[in-house]
Parts: structure tokens; sequence; C-alpha cells
């Protein structure tokens, strides 16, 4: 069918598909987000999408209404309108464009001045092997159509120029007071009059590049295309390769990240040669199409389109496709990829698992510190890639998987061997399912910074020391607070965050002497509280030449909310990691654990790691004061985990408050299903006592009124070590390390300086 162009948005169409998208949303597994921080959505006139998937140009108007309630126009295939049917009338009516509709430019142009947002994809087709560098390094594509790469289009470039001309074509209209022309123009483009035509022509011209990254992706068979073989079963290779992965996309859990990057002014983009023929020109312009039409006023309005107009959509092109590219969400299966295609490069095509997993995870460090390029939420939180150099990552899990399952990497002997498929050429059509790898390590290739990380990671894992290790770990302890900090101050938390009195900073401390000595010190907090708890006796042990560790438990120093998402295993590996740190630092370690760190302690001392020297635990919490720790919490938090099952409340009794000795440390608000797992942390505590052999100094209040003094003794009568001692103190208080009663900290000082020496 022709399509005409006074052809109007269907409100009910649009509106429905909005809402069918947010249905669908909800029921598949694709978890989309939308960055945005400038104002591009509302200042936005022409947005630029990466193109990937299919089901990728319906989602972008979609969230644009759902954000501003604009309208967007957007280019589609003319293929889609070959007949007046039902699919292409919808497609009409929710603001699609054939790309061959021969006013394309000046009424995609008069839709912005009507308030209408355009949705374009500079790079025409599916780039489905994400390779947008050549050999040179210029931005081209492959071309489906012609069959060899091309550079990008230029379309967006020329409507927005086109846009920007006829803006002040309109403004020079209005400074002239010619409202005859004024009112043809707001009259043709179907406006309520004349200001509201000048008042657009007063925004400016404004481009936003975007970027949308999947993570993970799969190659597994899925629910999408087992359907389609069902019904069809002589479907094409091409769809087959199709549904296989965008299936996977959309039923398997993967991130969608939308980013919009910064907002071009196309204004910025003329010089004044520019403005002194756009100025002429304007007088003769009776219609925006006049713009790009060479036979009126044809030495002017020619030399204009030909030699200015062209050759500022070519820069323009190139600044937002540089900028589109430069908004990927890199992820640790980028990292891995190049590092995989860099060692091939110099020859390497084997690696043993160790020295892969310390150059993964030094990338992924170098990438924290590098401003010019975006990191997947993954590679910011240490509880997703912290474990690395272990090997235990679930995205490395996940990448190494799909790369063995395509014949890529193959593992035996405690090495990865890149297989010679890595290398390999393949089809425009099957290179998704062929090698991911290469499509992974393609997407990253325009981000040079990226290339300078891979290459650094690689070199420096060979020089890479216990004591580097050490303290990049301890960096990971700071990411992670600064993580687990920010994610719990989200508006939803507030009103109960608003409510804590803790005015001291919760962060881990690592401090380390000059001439250290080598034993190092892992100083623990107590229950409610954090590192600031022990920092005044950290920094007097570190006057002594000791290094010490201040961790914080998971949970702790952020916000209640943090808190009651952890369990008692979670605030164990806190401990365990900062054991790790402080084992790279030094040759023996002393663990100091004051309440549920003292216990904490126990539990690890109990795992007999290596280089532990001994252990000093404060006011171990065995059992307590309060009765109803052994019957109330239990039942009260299996009631919270019902009333949370079946409705929207969080729970009959999800906080009481903390009357604390020490409130600019402690939170105020204490949840139950801590309370809960703390009483948990005691049973397991108290049953693996008996595997504790290392020396263990035991200080307990006589009177405390939090936890039961009998604990110290069940400590002391269950573990195994012949190296043991108990001293009560005579107080009522429970925080005797922190407040130093009776020289509880010159009885510490003293079990540590006897360690040293044994």
């Amino acid at each position: 069918m022709d399509y005409e162009p006074e052809t109007e948005i269907n409100d009910s169409a649009y509106s429905w598909s909005v809402r069918l998208f947010s249905i669908l949303e909800k029921m598949l597994s694709i978890n989309i987000r939308m960055h945005h921080d400038k104002g591009q959505l509302a200042q936005g006139e022409i947005f630029l999408f990466n193109h990937f998937a299919r089901f990728e140009t319906f989602i972008p108007q979609s969230l644009i209404y759902k954000e501003t309630g604009a309208y967007c126009r957007s280019v589609a295939s003319s293929e889609f309108f070959t007949g007046d049917d039902l699919f292409s009338n919808y497609l009409l009516g929710v603001g699609a464009v054939p790309h061959n509709y021969p006013r394309l430019i000046p009424y995609l142009a008069g839709e912005i001045l009507r308030g209408r947002k355009i949705i374009i994809f500079p790079e025409g087709g599916m780039v489905k092997d994400r390779r947008v560098i050549d050999r040179r390094g210029g931005y081209s594509i492959y071309s489906r159509i012609a069959m060899e790469r091309r550079k990008h289009h230029t379309g967006a470039a020329l409507l927005s120029l086109t846009l920007d001309i006829y803006k002040k074509a309109i403004l020079q209209a209005q400074k002239q007071e010619d409202y005859t022309k004024l009112e043809k123009w707001a009259a043709e483009l179907k406006m309520d009059n004349a200001e509201s035509l000048v008042t657009a022509a007063l925004r400016p011209s404004t481009i936003v590049p975007a970027n949308i990254t999947f993570y993970p992706m799969r190659v597994g068979d899925n629910l999408l295309k087992r359907s389609v073989e069902l019904f069809n079963k002589g479907i094409s290779r091409r769809l087959s390769e199709e549904l296989l992965i965008e299936g996977n996309i959309l039923f398997k859990n993967t991130d969608m990240d939308i980013r919009l990057g910064d907002p071009i002014h196309t204004d910025q983009f003329w010089g004044w040669l520019d403005r002194q023929l756009i100025e002429q020109a304007a007088f003769h312009f009776d219609s925006i199409d006049d713009i790009l039409e060479p036979n009126n006023n044809k030495r002017l309005i020619g030399g204009l389109r030909a030699k200015r107009i062209r050759h500022k959509a070519l820069a323009l092109r190139d600044e937002y496709m540089h900028i589109m590219y430069s908004q990927i969400t890199v992820n640790l299966s980028h990292l891995a990829s190049k590092i995989i295609y860099e060692l091939l490069d110099r020859g390497q095509t084997s690696i043993d698992y160790d020295s892969f997993h310390q150059m993964l995870y030094l990338a992924v460090k170098r990438a924290q510190n590098e401003t010019g390029i975006i990191l997947h939420r993954s590679l910011k939180n240490p509880e997703a890639y912290g474990n690395l150099v272990e090997g235990e990552c679930k995205g490395l899990d996940q990448f190494i998987k799909t790369a063995s399952s395509l014949g890529l990497i193959e593992q035996e002997n405690h090495q990865y061997h890149f297989l010679p498929k890595l290398c390999d050429e393949h089809a425009f059509d099957d290179i998704r399912t062929e090698n991911l790898v290469a499509v992974y390590a393609n997407e990253v290739a325009p981000l040079s910074a990226i290339r300078t990380i891979i290459k650094e990671a690689i070199d420096s894992a060979k020089q890479l020391t216990d004591k580097k290790l050490a303290l990049l770990r301890f960096d990971d302890e700071l990411t992670s607070y600064n993580w687990d900090k920010a994610y719990f101050s989200k508006p939803r938390h507030q009103e109960l965050n608003n409510k804590e009195t803790a005015t001291q900073s919760g962060e881990p401390f690592l401090l380390l002497p000059d001439n250290h000595k080598q034993l190092g010190i892992v100083l623990t907090h107590g229950f409610l509280a954090s590192p600031a708890e022990v920092r005044a006796f950290g920094k007097r042990l570190a006057t002594l030449g000791y290094p010490v560790i201040g961790p914080r438990l998971k949970g702790h120093g952020t916000s209640p909310w943090d808190l009651r998402k952890r369990t008692w295993e979670d605030w164990l590996a806190s401990v365990a990691h900062a054991y790790q740190i402080m084992s790279g630092l030094t040759e023996k370690v002393c663990i100091v654990g004051f309440s549920t760190g003292g216990a904490l302690g126990l539990q690890l001392a109990s795992t007999q790691p290596d280089q532990l020297a001994g252990i000093a635990a404060l006011g171990v919490p065995i059992k307590f004061r309060n009765k109803n720790m052994s019957f109330v919490v239990p039942v009260v938090h299996g009631a919270n985990k019902l009333v949370k099952w079946i409705s929207s409340y969080e729970g009959v009794i999800p906080f009481r408050p903390n009357r604390s000795e020490h409130p600019d440390i402690n939170y105020y608000s204490m949840p139950l299903h801590s309370l809960f797992e703390l009483g948990q942390m005691a049973s397991a505590v108290e049953s693996n006592l008996g595997n504790v052999h290392c020396p263990v100094y035991l200080i307990q209040g006589d009177e405390d009124a939090i936890v039961d003094p009998r604990s110290t003794q069940i400590v002391y009568d269950k573990i195994s070590s012949e190296d043991k001692d108990l001293l009560m103190i005579p107080t009522k208080r429970h925080g005797i390390l922190h407040d130093d009663i009776e020289g509880t900290q010159d009885q510490v000082i003293q079990f540590i300086k006897r360690m040293e020496t044994e």
C-alpha cells in the first residue's frame, strides 16, 4: 500500500501495545533497564539504537512512552508495508514509517515539530556478528543486501540537519514578522497555530545515541524455537538461528541494558559559513521540502545541500556512532573473550586455570578504574566476581559452559585449550550460533580502553604477588561496602534508614604500618555494629606494628534492610575473606573477635586454616539472656516468611527497636530475621567447637546483660585446644572491648604478643 503522510498514530493501538509490552515484560525472563541521567528522554528528538535482535525494534517506543507520554515514529523496512493487511495497518497505527517513503526526511522532521520522537536504527539490518570496526579502525558493518561491508547510514544525521535548518527558517520568519508564512507552515503540519510552531522551533535539534547490550547470551534450545519447529518443519537456517539466540534472550534470564548517551545538539555542527548560507537560503523556503530540493534556487540551495549538508552529515554520523558504541555495557564475557583472542594473537593456544582466572580478575579490577567504559553491575559488585581467582564465579561458569558447548574451548588437565574453531570465519547468519566468543570480542572492539586493559591484565598476571592480590581483594571489600550502601539507600528504604542513629562510618579498614610485623590481626565487630566498633583498638594495635584488617560483616554498616537479606553464612564469608587478605600480607594470622565476631572467628578456626596462630574471642554468644531467642524469634521468623509469601506485606514484625550501648555505631532497627540467623549461628558454632585446636583466649563479662556468661564456659569446655584461657571481667556491660573495661584491650594485646613469639 502507498503510505500517506497524513496517517495518524492510532491512540488505542499504541496504548494497547504499551500495555501488552508491560504484560510480556513481566512474563518473560528478560530484565530490561534503561539508563539515563541527563534528561535525554525529555530533550531527545531523534533516538538511535544499535540492532542485534528483532524484538529490539518494539521495545524503545514503549519505554519512551511510559516515561514521557510521547509517541514515537520509527523507520521500518518497506517489506512490511507491501499490502493493505492487518499487520501493515497495525504498524502504521503505532507510528512506523517505511524506509523508502519519498518524503521520509521532511515528513519525520515535521513529526518532530509536532512533538513526536523518532527512533532510528542507523546500522540498518541486524548486526549479528557485532563487527563494527574495520581493519583500519573505522566504523563499518556488513550489508546483507550488498553482501559487503559498508559505512553506517546517514539518514538520522540528514534528518536532524534538515530539521535544524527548518527551525532556523521558522525563527527567521518570526523575526521578520512573516505571520502568513508561519500560519501556512503550521497548517501544513496540522499544528494549532503559529505560536506552537515557533515554540517547537526554539527547542534544540537533539540526537540521543543509545546502546543495547544483552548479557549473557546463550545458544541452548528453547521453547520458542521448539514451538515454531513443531508447526513448521521446514524453517530456514536463518530463522532457526534467530529463534535460538533471541529465544534464549527472552526466556532465559537475560539482562537487556539500554544506555542513552550524551545528547548531541545539531546546531553545534554548523560553522560561520554554514549559518550565512542557511540564513540566505531561508528566504526562499516555501516548505520544508525545499531544504533538500536542489531545483529551487539551484545555485544556493543545491550548493548547500551538496557541499555542506552532506559534509556535516558525515561528521555528525561519525559522532553519534562513536557515542553509540561507547555506551556498551561491558561484562565478564567481554573481558574473557578479549583475553582469549589476545592470547591467540600471541601464539598461545592453551592456559592453566589459575593463570586465566587471575588475568580475568585483574581485567575486572583495571576496568573498574577506567572512567571511559561502562561496566555491567556484576562487575561492580564483588559478590558476583569476588572469587574469580579461585574460579568460583557464576558468570565465568556460564561463559565456559557456552564456549565448550560450541566447540571453542576444551578443558583438560587443569587447562583451557583454545580450539581452532575460534579462528574460523563463519557466515553472517551463523556466527551467533557458532562462535559467541567472537561476537563478545567484536562487541567491545570499539573501546580502545578494553584493548589496553586486557594487555595489561595478561602482562601483570605474571608479576602478581600474594601482597598485590591481597590489596586488590581489600579494594573489593571497600567496593562491596559502597555497592551495598548505595543499593540500600533507595527511596523505598529511606523511611527505616531515617530512624538510624549510627553516625560513624561502617566501611572496613586495613592498617598496614611501615615495616610491619609478620603476625597480622583480623579484628571483627559484633552483631548490629560495624568496623567502627573496633577501629580505635585496631589503630592501637597498628601503632604496635601489627597489620590489622577490620572486616565488615555482610549486611552491617549500611542499612537494616541490607542485614535483613543476609544469613550467618554471609557473615562468616566476610571473616574468611578478611583472613584470606591478611594471609597474603603476613606469615601468621591472629583472629580477634568481639561477640558475634568472636563466634564467627571460632567457626573459622574450626576449619583449621593455614597460618592461624590463635584466636581471642570476647563475649561469644552461645546462650542469650533473653529467653525469647530460643522460642519466640524462630516462631515470629516463620510467621514473617509466611506473611511475606502470601502477601505484599513485609511480615508480622520485620524489625524491632534496638536499645544499644553504642547508638552511634549500632543499628537502631533490628531485623527479626537476623536474630533468627544469630541463633542458627550460635548452634552451628557450638557443634563445631571440638574442631578448634589453636590457642584460644576467652574473655567474658561476668554479668553481661546480653550474652549469658555461661556461653564462655561452654566454649572453653568444648574446644580441643590445649592452649586455652578464660578471663571473667566484672561488669554488666556487653561492650567490653570497645569500652576497654577493666583493661580488656591490654589483655588481648598480651595474648597477641605471645602468639607472635610462639
